[in-house]
């Protein structure tokens, strides 16, 4: 495999492994300790779902079993670095480190020396993350300060704690991690200190605020954008991530029942991910927008807090509101997933369907949001390769999806187990469609007209799919090769989907006598060289106009009058 290595954020360096072999292990005993412990957490919850695996991120940052759909969707929703261990898990620990230590009898002094000497670990045990290690040196610095009967401000533990680490590190200062827990730890403290708060709601959501306007300017520097609402949903998740913190850890040493409920409440944790990840993000122009409001909100207040009452619940309102515009009723759109395939139906009557997914659970969500869709009434699988495939598993638990239609046997793939292992789990309906009935969809006519018998090539197995409106239908061909092809029925249609991406597996013949006036090829970057010429050639000398994704983007093909 190869990797490639990065200082701050910029390739230097690409390095080929042909295999790994351990000669020793750890000799050092904080790192044995801190391995066993980060082993002993991640396994606890490695057979559970992915809110028991979400559970191992919010104690030593461990999100190998989160979906990388719940993975973006956290970052959308600013609620990452809760998975980025750092100071709350650090008093987490320390406390108990101190509340095993309070058995030996030992004093407050002792009990310091112990939970500095113990830091080590759990630095080892998160992989020493930046934000942990920048949590631990404060914690260090407070403990020692303690032992030494020293009192330290605050501003002083954490000047010294980035001092002293840059002393040690300075590549740190380019650490994108670094940046952010230093801003947000600096920001916590602004926002509990700011002056007129008086109730808990109020200091909670300065707190909140304060980190989040902390690590604005660094978002939108590294990443170009920050969810607009993150203070909010920082707000609700932040006391629920405490408390499944707290919850998971008797989890670790066997309770079942801590188990349970503290995986219940991250699984509350990651429905509002999803759902604020649909909210807006904002660049710079929108944080000066959102600081000047919040000036004159502030100037509002002082005069009237009736009228900054009614626009906040006026803002609050457009939070129902699907962040996407819809498509237009009676359309399709070939939505742009990468190299494969994934196509929306707009029926009309508020009624979506989806054929296939495309490779990338993440993408296809974007995608998904953009166009405001948060059910899926049918979903297609033409078949189970995973460019079709892999991305549908990202639905489970995000969007409700109300049947699916397949017809994959006999073939298998790796991706097409994983994905109806969910369906299995989440008990959607399955059913094989009827093939060569119109089915009524909304204002949609939908048939399937393929295929009428078993193929021995996975891509002949394909279904088939025509869609039609009152101005123009379109063939929907999944992966269908040369055997297939000529295996269709006479068909009338305006629009083609072309077959595998434009691939050069279709019978030339076929291709150059759809008489579709519009061909569309859903494509993206890849190795086979995708499309092939002569497909493209063939199609324009049939009189057709050949658009693709990856050029055009999503596009929409409107079928209704």
């Amino acid at each position: 495999e190869s990797g490639t290595s990065a200082v701050g954020g910029r390739p230097h360096q690409v390095i080929d492994v042909d295999s790994l072999e351990t000669r020793s292990g750890p000799t050092s005993p904080y790192r044995r300790i801190g391995n066993w412990l980060r082993s002993r957490v991640v396994s606890a919850f490695a057979d559970g779902d992915e809110s028991m695996a979400l559970l191992a991120g919010f104690l030593v940052g461990d999100v190998s079993g989160v979906t990388p759909a719940t993975q973006d969707a956290m970052k959308l929703a600013g609620l990452s670095h809760f998975v980025a261990v750092s100071g709350s898990n650090v008093a987490i620990y320390l406390g108990l480190v101190a509340l095993v230590a309070a058995p030996l009898g030992v004093g407050v002094r002792r009990r310091a020396v112990v939970g500095l000497f113990s830091l080590p670990i759990f630095v080892v045990a998160t992989r020493f993350e930046a934000s942990v290690i920048r949590a631990s040196v404060m914690a260090g610095i407070v403990l020692v300060s303690r032992i030494l009967d020293i009192g330290l401000e605050f501003w002083q533990v954490l000047s010294l704690a980035i001092f002293g680490l840059l002393v040690f590190d300075p590549w740190l200062i380019r650490n994108i991690g670094f940046q952010l827990s230093a801003a947000a730890t600096a920001g916590v403290v602004i926002g509990a200190r700011w002056p007129g708060i008086r109730t808990w709601v109020g200091r909670a959501a300065a707190v909140t605020v304060g980190a989040q306007l902390a690590v604005a300017p660094i978002l939108l520097v590294h990443f170009g954008s920050l969810p607009l609402l993150s203070p909010l949903s920082n707000l609700v998740a932040a006391p629920l991530v405490s408390g499944a913190t707290l919850a998971a850890v008797p989890g670790v040493l066997g309770s079942q029942l801590s188990m349970g409920l503290a995986a219940s409440i991250a699984g509350i944790v990651i429905q509002i991910a999803h759902t604020a990840a649909a909210w807006p993000q904002i660049g710079w122009l929108g944080l000066v927008g959102v600081l000047a409001g919040g000036g004159t909100g502030r100037w509002f207040w002082s005069r009237s807090p009736e009228y900054v009452a009614v626009v906040a619940a006026a803002l609050a309102l457009l939070l129902l509101v699907p962040a996407g515009g819809q498509p237009v009723p009676g359309s399709v759109v070939v939505l742009d997933v990468g190299q494969g395939d994934a196509i929306l139906i707009s029926g009309g009557g508020g009624q979506f369907a989806l054929v296939d997914g495309g490779p990338d659970e993440v993408v296809l969500l974007d995608r998904l949001r953009e166009f405001g869709i948060s059910e899926l009434d049918l979903v297609v699988v033409t078949h189970g390769d995973a460019d079709h495939v892999s991305g549908l598993s990202g639905l489970f638990g995000r969007i409700p999806v109300g049947q699916i239609w397949e017809m994959t046997e006999p073939h298998r793939t790796p991706a097409s187990d994983h994905f109806f292992d969910l369906v299995a789990r989440y008990q959607t309906p399955v059913a094989a469609p009827p093939v060569g009935e119109p089915v009524q969809f909304g204002d949609l006519t939908l048939r399937v007209v393929g295929p009428e018998r078993r193929y021995q090539s996975p891509n002949d197995q394909s279904i088939v799919l025509l869609v039609s409106g009152s101005l123009r239908s379109i063939l929907l061909t999944g992966d269908i090769e040369a055997v297939a092809q000529e295996e269709l029925p006479a068909l009338h249609y305006e629009v083609l989907k072309v077959p595998h991406h434009g691939g050069g597996t279709s019978d030339r013949e076929w291709i150059s006598s759809t008489g579709a006036g519009m061909a569309l090829i859903s494509v993206g970057e890849n190795r086979f060289g995708h499309p092939v010429p002569w497909v493209v050639d063939a199609l324009e000398a049939s009189g057709a106009i050949v658009d693709r994704t990856d050029v055009s983007g999503s596009i929409i093909v409107p079928l209704n009058d």
